[in-house]
């Protein structure tokens, strides 16, 4: 899947450009790579398209596209964290990331025991 969105990016290059500025300083490749194609398989209409929007209609779509962008980033920082720092989150809010993320194989991830999975072994 890797090789499919950067062949994707390389024909979109105002997508390659928009989803470039979502990275977070000091994140690694490996973590980008896989959040990157989180954000790009849940972007939809937020990503930019080719053809061009007139001032009026993208200032009156600015604020709910902004709080969508927002709430798909969070969603995308929590499921990064989940995976690669096994961070967990409220049931409804790790069925959602989950659902999201679906189809991404993150072949790389560490393994990791939970205080609760630790306290049950030694019971």
């Amino acid at each position: 899947m890797a090789q499919e969105v950067s062949e994707y990016l390389s024909q979109n290059p105002r997508v390659a450009a928009w989803v470039e500025a979502l990275r977070c300083e000091g994140e690694t490749d490996k973590h980008w790579r896989h959040r990157r194609e989180f954000l790009l398989r849940n972007a939809g209409d937020l990503a930019p398209a080719g053809g061009a929007h007139t001032v009026e209609a993208a200032d009156a779509e600015s604020g709910t596209r902004n709080r969508q962008l927002q709430q798909l980033i969070s969603f995308s920082m929590a499921w990064a964290n989940h995976v690669f720092l096994g961070c967990r989150y409220p049931q409804k809010v790790m069925d959602k990331i989950l659902s999201m993320a679906e189809g991404i194989k993150v072949t790389d991830a560490p393994i990791h025991t939970t205080r609760d999975e630790l306290v049950a072994k030694k019971g």
